[in-house]
């Protein structure tokens, strides 16, 4: 009988001991945000409207049609004139780089932004067990992360992962990566790092697919602490609830519209294509519709599929082919906030119009690139920092991340904020009272609207002194 009993007693609790041990085992593979820290140059290296002119204007391969272009280009582009740029533009050299420039910048942003987010944390360079780094344009022998390795002396047994050629969309996958090392890794500290060089990357040639990106990108960078010991989870800022990566490096249109190539000259430099809104678009759908059945509630997906037969079912019916409204995904019934990448003014435009999206919502990646410009992978976060500032986010909020990269891939993922936030000395600290100003526009076409009424066969440039000949 006793016999029996410990057998009925093995038969019933071993299966809940085992969905226990599941369950729980699931909590230490939590990827936690502890703690991030935006990368705020010095005042020296901002580019105003004056010195940006003159960088252009004292390029020698330029001319006036070329300047006309740039022009239309930075007025509607959505950038303001705080920004910054490396020093190599101030020393006037930046058609010329050494590797010393390169290495420079990158430790200046190292040794600023991880200091600051170490000390704020409590946490030792002895104590980080992972290490991601990702900086698309700029590869040097010992790795970037090797550099931070050796300035901080971290642990001999540190997983380090260094990236590069992954685009703006880099940030998320160095954060896929430590989820991916939280699955098998209990109790463990990650340092991701995600920023981009300019210094090397000017390009010197005349290629207007390839000039725009001299006018779009500017330094910055972010230094970000995730760990997944359960111990910490209510010192924690956000949770990770899932994240979707989306390639379409199989299509030759995608993988050639964003790369970085020689023009007919010989000149390196990042060619942006035309077909590069249609490869953005086709990605964004794709990563949508893998990401959308994870985020939202079940009534609003039921909801959707009801509208969408009824609609099909209207348009079978109807005589007069008279077409009822595309339906429209709410996603507003699973998402809080919206942290869009800022790859340009009509990158936010689109997205807010393929989602449905109020200038609220669009608000902090607008803000963001005035303030900051595209900083590449790291945009996200200065966007994310801005929500922050702003006392937007509360527990329990959802925050949806959403970038694009070359290759071409488009990145997402899901945050559940932990705590309130807003109490923090982030990035936007000194400015953030300013924000949203009166007027976006920028006094660019103020400052060289005369370029527009020049002669191309008289126009002499300022900078060079000579007559331009198309």
């Amino acid at each position: 009988m006793d016999f029996l009993l410990l057998a009925y007693a093995f038969l019933i609790f071993y299966p809940l001991f085992m969905l226990w041990r599941r369950s729980d085992g699931k909590r230490d593979r939590e990827c936690y945000i502890l703690d991030y820290e935006c990368y705020k140059p010095t005042d020296d290296r901002k580019l105003d409207t004056e010195f940006s002119g003159q960088v252009i204007l004292r390029s020698k391969h330029l001319g006036l049609n070329e300047y006309k272009f740039l022009l239309k280009a930075i007025v509607s582009s959505g950038i303001g004139e705080q920004t910054y740029g490396p020093r190599i533009m101030f020393k006037g050299q930046e058609e010329n780089p050494a590797l010393q420039d390169s290495v420079s910048e990158m430790d200046e942003f190292f040794h600023d932004s991880i200091e600051k987010l170490l000390a704020r944390s409590g946490i030792s360079p002895r104590e980080i067990d992972v290490l991601v780094v990702n900086v698309s344009m700029l590869s040097v022998v010992p790795s970037l992360a090797a550099r931070i390795i050796n300035h901080y002396k971290l642990r001999e047994d540190v997983k380090v992962y260094n990236l590069t050629g992954m685009g703006c969309s880099a940030s998320l996958i160095s954060v896929n990566i430590v989820q991916n090392v939280f699955k098998s890794c209990k109790n463990v500290y990650a340092l991701a790092v995600t920023s981009e060089c300019l210094s090397p990357n000017w390009y010197a040639g005349n290629d207007r697919s390839m000039i725009l990106a001299n006018c779009l990108f500017r330094s910055g960078g972010c230094a970000i602490l995730l760990t997944n010991k359960r111990a910490l989870r209510n010192r924690a800022m956000f949770k990770l609830k899932c994240l979707v990566r989306t390639h379409h490096g199989a299509r030759d249109e995608s993988h050639d519209c964003c790369m970085q190539k020689e023009d007919e000259q010989g000149r390196l430099g990042f060619h942006l294509g035309k077909s590069l809104p249609k490869a953005a678009t086709r990605a964004l759908v794709d990563n949508l519709r893998e990401i959308t059945p994870k985020i939202l509630p079940v009534r609003e997906l039921l909801r959707f599929m009801a509208v969408s037969f009824g609609r099909r079912y209207w348009i079978h019916r109807s005589t007069k082919g008279v077409a009822s409204p595309k339906p429209v995904i709410n996603f507003k019934t699973g998402v809080d906030h919206f942290c869009i990448h800022t790859g340009g003014k009509a990158v936010i435009d689109g997205i807010g119009v393929n989602l449905d999206l109020t200038e609220f919502d669009l608000e902090p990646a607008r803000m963001t690139l005035h303030r900051f410009g595209n900083t590449s992978a790291s945009s996200l976060w200065y966007v994310l920092g801005y929500m922050e500032a702003k006392r937007r986010l509360k527990k329990g909020d959802r925050v949806l991340m959403m970038s694009f990269g070359a290759g071409f891939k488009c990145n997402s993922c899901l945050w559940e904020v932990v705590r309130d936030l807003g109490d923090a000395d982030n990035v936007w600290k000194d400015c953030i009272d300013s924000y949203p100003p009166n007027s976006l526009a920028n006094p660019f076409l103020e400052k060289f609207g005369w370029i527009n009424n020049e002669d191309p066969t008289t126009f002499v440039n300022p900078f060079l002194q000579a007559p331009y000949f198309p």
